[in-house]
C-alpha cells in the first residue's frame, strides 16, 4: 500500500522542482493551486500531478477543502509544503503505516529541520515542532485557527521519527515578510480576542506535550508587555538560539519583528473598536 501526496501551491515555481524530486516514488500527487501566475502548474504537471485550481481563501479552508473534496488513489495523504523536502527516511516510515490497515489514528504529526543561510537552526527554531503533514481524510473533521492550524480528527494522532526539510526562505526575504505581512493580520485578531477576553490557557501553558505547551505559551505572549522584545530574549537567550551562531541571531531579530507587526496590528483594530483615528 502507498500513500497519495497533495501539495498547496502560489507562485512556487522556484521551490516546486526539488519537492516533486523528493516525491517520485508516489504514483498519486495532487497540486492545489491559488492560480499562480509562474510556471507552478507547468511543472507540476509535467512531473505528472493532477492539478486543481482554487482561489485562496485561508490555509484551513484551502487544505480541508483538498482533503475532502479530492479523490485520492490511497487512504492516507501527506501534505508537504512546496518549500519542504522528503527525505527518504520519512518516506520509508510514512509507507510503513500506510501499509498496516490497523493504524487507529487520524493524523500523524512530523518534525522539521527548519533551514536558514545554509544551516539548521535547531535552537531558534524551538526544534522540536510537530506539524500536522499525514491524514487518513474520512478521519479529518477540522481545522481551528487561520494560521498554524489546529487538525481535528475522529481517531488519535500520532507522531513519526523521521523528519522533513523545510527551507522557508528560498523564495527570498520579500517573500518571507509577505507570507508574515498576511499571518500577523490574523494574529492580530486573535490577539485582540484574547485581550478582550482576558484569557490565559494556563493549563496549556504547564502541559507536557510539547505541540500543548507551544500553544498555551503562544496566548500567554498576547498579553505580555514588550512582546517583540521578550520573544527576542526568549529565542535567543533562553532557548539557546545563540548556539546557532550568525543565522540565530538574524533569525531570532526576524522573529521579534513578526511579533511587533501583530503587537503594531493589534494596537490598530483595538484603537478602531473604540473609534479611534490610527
Amino acid at each position: 500500500m502507498s500513500i497519495s501526496v497533495c501539495i498547496l501551491t502560489l507562485n512556487e515555481e522556484e521551490n516546486l522542482p526539488a519537492c516533486l524530486a523528493t516525491l517520485s516514488w508516489c504514483d498519486d500527487i495532487v497540486v492545489i493551486d491559488s492560480y499562480s501566475t509562474d510556471r507552478t502548474v507547468e511543472i507540476a504537471r509535467a512531473a505528472g500531478a493532477r492539478v486543481y485550481q482554487r482561489a485562496y481563501d485561508g490555509e484551513h479552508t484551502q487544505r480541508l477543502y483538498a482533503l475532502k473534496q479530492i479523490n485520492y488513489k490511497y487512504p492516507w495523504v501527506y501534505m508537504p509544503d512546496a518549500d519542504e523536502i522528503t527525505p527518504s527516511e520519512l518516506r520509508d516510515e510514512m509507507l510503513a503505516i500506510a501499509a498496516d490497515a490497523s493504524r487507529p489514528e487520524s493524523f500523524f504529526r512530523i518534525r522539521f529541520k527548519n533551514m536558514f543561510m545554509g544551516r539548521w537552526i535547531k535552537h531558534s527554531s524551538l526544534y522540536p515542532s510537530w506539524i500536522p503533514r499525514l491524514f487518513r481524510p474520512d478521519r479529518i473533521l477540522g481545522f481551528d485557527r487561520e494560521v498554524h492550524l489546529r487538525c481535528n480528527g475522529l481517531g488519535p494522532e500520532g507522531r513519526l521519527n523521521s523528519h522533513f526539510i523545510h527551507y522557508s526562505f528560498n523564495k527570498g526575504m520579500k517573500a518571507w515578510y509577505d507570507k508574515h505581512n498576511r499571518y500577523s493580520s490574523s494574529e492580530a485578531k486573535e490577539t485582540a480576542v484574547s485581550l478582550r477576553e482576558r484569557r490565559i490557557p494556563w493549563g496549556e501553558v504547564f502541559s507536557s506535550r510539547a505541540e500543548v505547551r507551544r500553544r498555551g505559551l503562544k496566548e500567554l505572549s498576547m498579553h505580555v508587555p514588550f512582546r517583540a522584545t521578550a520573544r527576542f530574549v526568549y529565542m535567543y537567550f533562553l532557548r539557546f538560539g545563540f548556539l546557532d551562531g550568525m543565522q540565530g541571531y538574524h533569525y531570532c531579530r526576524l522573529l521579534a519583528a513578526y511579533e511587533y507587526m501583530i503587537v503594531i496590528k493589534t494596537m490598530e483594530l483595538r484603537r478602531r473598536e473604540r473609534g479611534l483615528p490610527v
